[in-house]
């Protein structure tokens, strides 16, 4: 089984679009959305939900006034300030470190679980697809974005399917971190401005600390056609192979309104068809054909 995870060095890059229109091309694939702080792979999917599961992630410290002493020693040991003069635990301070439960000399405070999103099995038109939805200001993306990945894995399995392709996030932090690990190869997606460029290049750094193998696509790449070629030539530098690029087209944003790939809306336009020949170079590289 291959895994091949789409990447961008910061938002807004075209990952997901790219992304649905690979799920269009691969026949016979599993879709999985790792973004799961920022989830929208199913606006394109329309996906049938078959099954729904609670997210249990970090604690949150709650004081029990009839064992509390006062002694102030949660205050204290609490560096994020988080616990008030009344004992109070402000929920959005509290970092779920846990230190105030394990000082605390009455055994005062406990420390459950709480539920932090939801992770779906699917259906779509393309095929089957696990995705995920985090709770607004929640923790412990990196920890569900890992989850989300390994059903996605036992899941081709059961139904022999033998490429998995992961919407990841965006930028360098937890949840990226968390969807790099023993994936087959990156995509990254990038685009041709300053910032797009020092992105891509700390993501770049980062899978080749996970030794990932790392393909690079230049998207909406005619909007600056000097940042594309220096896109290129670090590429080149660093012996990562240039997949493709792909033409700027209001076509993808058509698409998107009408919940539609852009394969899907314009199956022969030129957008579509460098996407096409983006697809047929990952096809070919050397870490989606290795056995």
């Amino acid at each position: 089984m291959k895994e091949l995870v789409i990447l961008s060095g910061k938002g807004g890059t075209g990952k997901t679009s790219l992304t649905a229109s690979f799920a269009v091309l691969a026949s016979g694939s599993l879709m999985c959305d790792a973004d799961v702080d920022a989830a929208d792979l199913h606006l394109l999917m329309q996906p049938e939900i078959k099954t729904q599961t609670d997210f249990e992630g970090g604690g949150v410290a709650i004081i029990d006034p009839e064992r509390c002493s006062g002694c102030g020693t949660c205050i204290d040991m609490c560096r994020w300030e988080a616990i008030n003069s009344e004992f109070f635990v402000d929920e959005i301070a509290c970092e779920g470190c846990g230190v105030c439960v394990d000082f605390c000399p009455e055994k005062a405070i406990d420390f459950p679980t709480k539920t932090c999103g939801q992770w779906f099995i699917s259906d779509t038109r393309f095929g089957p697809m696990v995705h995920a939805r985090l709770g607004i200001a929640e923790e412990n993306s990196g920890k569900l974005v890992t989850l989300v990945r390994q059903q996605a894995k036992q899941l081709a399995e059961e139904k022999g399917i033998d490429l998995i392709i992961t919407d990841g996030p965006p930028g360098v932090g937890c949840p990226v971190i968390a969807s790099v690990g023993g994936a087959t190869s990156t995509l990254i997606v990038a685009e041709p401005t300053v910032s797009g460029i020092h992105d891509m290049c700390r993501a770049v750094e980062l899978c080749q600390h996970f030794k990932v193998p790392v393909m690079v696509c230049i998207n909406k790449f005619d909007l600056n056609l000097e940042n594309s070629d220096k896109i290129e030539k670090i590429a080149n530098d660093a012996g990562l192979p240039v997949v493709g690029r792909v033409p700027f087209d209001p076509d993808f944003t058509r698409a998107m309104v009408q919940g539609k790939t852009l394969i899907e809306y314009d199956a022969r336009g030129p957008a579509s068809e460098s996407v096409r020949q983006v697809w047929s170079a990952i096809m070919a590289s050397p870490a989606m054909t290795a056995d």
